[in-house]
């Protein structure tokens, strides 16, 4: 299939039937793990998916066996930095879901503080400093709620899941398997879905237009897009 510049692939395989709730909290705890920063204890981590991976289904297992994989190979400090230049310096790949909703806008406050009190209802208490939007947060929330509540903010974020997902595939960066196992733990998108995508990607985020240079510039990877599995 052609590719064309500024117009994503839209998925033409039809829907897979949807993992099993126990095995999609099983793969979102183990990248919500592998997607925190690699501090000290990360070969720990490193042991504990790798000791799950007979647990989880294809092709979920596969792409977390792919990073853990890669992570023993580069080694702790190679992955620090490698996370710092990925999430920390590309604003693309962010993991704070809000960004990709509301961009650098005031709103963006509220809608964080919304997170914050959706896990406080669900009984999910933080015991980190990271804010509740963070992927990884979500995504340990994810593994332990049973309400449905968890499975709704991953669905209602997923345009932003997919724009950080391009973005890790694009740069060939050893993070993108993390969030093939993600969304393999998800269905395929609707149109609704697939049509904030496009315009996520064409568009970028919601801004206030106060103090903005460049608008020319596209805001997040155009070419080679994909969406779905």
């Amino acid at each position: 299939m052609s590719t064309f510049v500024g117009i994503p692939r839209i998925p033409t395989a039809a829907p897979e039937t949807e993992m099993d709730p126990q095995d999609a909290r099983g793969v979102r705890m183990a990248v919500s793990v592998l997607l925190d920063y690699p501090g000290d204890d990360f070969e720990t981590k490193l042991d504990a998916v790798e000791e799950a991976l007979a647990d989880l289904p294809e092709p979920a297992s596969a792409s977390l066996a792919a990073f853990v994989s890669h992570a023993r190979a580069a080694g702790l400090r190679a992955m620090q930095t490698t996370y710092v230049e990925t999430f920390d310096q590309r604003r693309r790949c962010a993991l704070g879901l809000t960004y990709y909703t509301h961009g650098d806008t005031r709103g963006r406050g509220q809608a964080i503080l919304a997170f914050k009190e959706i896990l406080r209802r669900a009984g999910f208490e933080m015991d980190r400093e990271e804010l509740p939007d963070h992927l990884p947060v979500v995504l340990e929330f994810a593994a332990f709620d049973e309400t449905g509540t968890a499975e709704g903010l991953l669905r209602s974020n997923r345009e932003g899941i997919e724009v950080i997902r391009t973005a890790l595939r694009a740069a060939h960066s050893p993070y993108a398997p993390l969030l093939d196992a993600l969304v393999a733990t998800l269905p395929e998108p609707d149109e609704k879905t697939i049509e904030g995508f496009r315009k996520l990607i064409s568009q970028g985020p919601p801004t206030e237009l106060v103090g903005v240079g460049d608008l020319s510039a596209t805001p997040f990877p155009t070419s080679d897009t994909t969406m779905g599995r």
